[in-house]
C-alpha cells in the first residue's frame, strides 16, 4: 500500500500544515466517507458541517475557512487543486503497482511493420496494424485497434475498446477514455436520381494534438478531404459527436451530448455545457461560453450565449423574465374573465 506523510503531501501540494506532519495516508475519499487513513476537502462553505463532522486524516481548505485545531488542514487559495494533485499521486502510483503488464501481451496481434517505442504497454487482444507507429511510455488498453499508418504520441492513454482508423495522427499525452472512435467516416451521402442515398468517400484524417482528453464513448469523424483537428489542450466529455472537417482551437472545454456539425470552427478557449448544438459551416470566436443546451446557428462574436438559437444570456434572462410576467398577467386576465362571465349568469 502506498503512504505518504502529511509533510511529504503538504511539499507535494504547496500547502501550509496545520496539524501533525508525521500521520501517514493512503488515499482519498469525500469528508463523509473519509477514514483518519485518507485525505479530503472543502472547496464549498455549505458543506462546514461535513467538515465538522468528517474523520479525515487530513483535509485541504482555503485560508477563509475557521478550522478546529483538532484535525489536521492542507491550507492554501485553491484547497480542490491540492487535494487533485493528493489524487492523482496515489492514483499514478497504484497504476504503476497493479497494472500487471509491463509489455505487450502475447494475445495482442501486432503487424510486422509496426513500431513500438520504449515502455510501451500493449493489453490483451489489442491490435496493431500495418505502418503504424506508437511512441514512448504509452498505454494501450485491451481490446484497442489501432489502424494503419495511424500514429500515437509519447505518454499517451489508450484505455480499453477505442478505435483509431487508419491514417489518424494522436500527438503527446493525449488520453482517450474507453469507447472513443477516432476516424469513423464522416456523415457524408449524395440522394441520386434513382432516389437513394449514395454513400461520399471519406478519404481526410484526424489529428489530435498534444494534451487532449476525450471522454468516453465521444466520436470523431476523419474529414472528406483535409483533416479534422482537436488542438492542443482541449478537454472533450463524453458521448460528443464531432463531425468531419470540425476544427477545436486550443484548450477548449466541450461537455457531454453536444454535437457539432461538419467543417465548423470552433475558437480558443470557448466553454460549451451540455447538450449544445452546431450546425455546420459556422465560425465560433475564442473566448465563447455557452450555457447547456445552447443552439448555435451562425457564427458568433465572442459573448456569453444561452437558448436556441443562442442568443447573449443576459439577454436571454430578460427575455425569460418577461415570459414569465407575461404568463402570470394574462393568468390573471382569464380569472378576471371567468368571474365576470360567472356574475352575468347570476343577474
Amino acid at each position: 500500500m502506498i503512504k505518504a506523510t502529511l509533510k511529504k503531501l503538504a511539499n507535494l501540494t504547496s500547502c501550509k500544515l496545520l496539524g501533525d506532519e508525521n500521520i501517514e495516508i493512503s488515499g482519498v475519499n469525500t469528508l463523509e466517507k473519509a477514514s483518519f487513513k485518507e485525505a479530503s476537502f472543502l472547496a464549498n462553505p455549505r458543506y462546514i458541517d461535513s467538515l465538522n463532522d468528517s474523520k479525515a486524516g487530513v483535509i485541504c481548505v482555503s485560508k477563509n475557512i475557521q478550522v478546529d485545531k483538532t484535525k489536521n488542514y492542507l491550507i492554501s487559495e485553491d484547497p480542490s487543486n491540492a487535494f487533485q494533485k493528493i489524487a492523482q499521486f496515489f492514483l499514478s502510483n497504484v497504476d504503476k503497482k497493479t497494472s500487471g503488464f509491463i509489455s505487450i501481451h502475447e494475445s495482442s496481434v501486432i503487424h510486422e511493420t509496426a513500431k513500438i517505442g520504449k515502455n510501451v504497454t500493449i493489453l490483451p487482444n489489442s491490435v496493431i496494424d500495418k505502418d503504424v507507429k506508437i511512441d514512448d511510455n504509452t498505454f494501450i488498453g485491451a481490446n484497442v485497434y489501432i489502424g494503419a499508418r495511424s500514429s500515437i504520441g509519447k505518454e499517451c492513454v489508450i484505455h480499453s475498446n477505442v478505435s483509431i482508423r487508419e491514417g489518424c495522427s494522436i500527438k503527446d499525452r493525449v488520453i482517450l477514455q474507453p469507447g472513443v472512435v477516432i476516424g469513423s467516416c464522416g456523415f457524408g451521402y449524395l440522394f441520386t436520381k434513382e432516389n437513394k442515398y449514395e454513400k461520399l468517400a471519406q478519404i481526410g484524417s484526424v489529428i489530435i494534438e498534444d494534451d487532449v482528453e476525450i471522454g468516453a464513448n465521444t466520436c470523431i469523424d476523419r474529414a472528406r478531404f483535409k483533416d479534422t483537428i482537436i488542438k492542443k489542450g482541449v478537454k472533450i466529455d463524453n458521448l460528443v459527436q464531432i463531425a468531419h472537417n470540425v476544427e477545436i482551437g486550443d484548450h477548449t472545454a466541450i461537455a457531454a451530448q453536444t454535437g457539432i456539425a461538419g467543417s465548423s470552427k470552433i475558437g480558443r478557449y470557448v466553454v460549451m455545457g451540455g447538450q449544445v448544438g452546431v450546425t455546420g459551416h459556422v465560425k465560433i470566436a475564442d473566448g465563447s461560453k455557452f450555457a447547456t443546451r445552447s443552439g448555435i446557428s451562425k457564427s458568433l462574436a465572442k459573448d456569453n450565449y444561452r437558448g436556441s438559437p443562442a442568443i447573449n444570456i443576459n439577454q436571454y434572462n430578460r427575455q425569460y423574465i418577461t415570459f414569465k410576467r407575461l404568463e402570470k398577467t394574462l393568468q390573471a386576465l382569464e380569472d378576471k374573465i371567468h368571474a365576470l362571465e360567472e356574475k352575468s349568469k347570476n343577474l
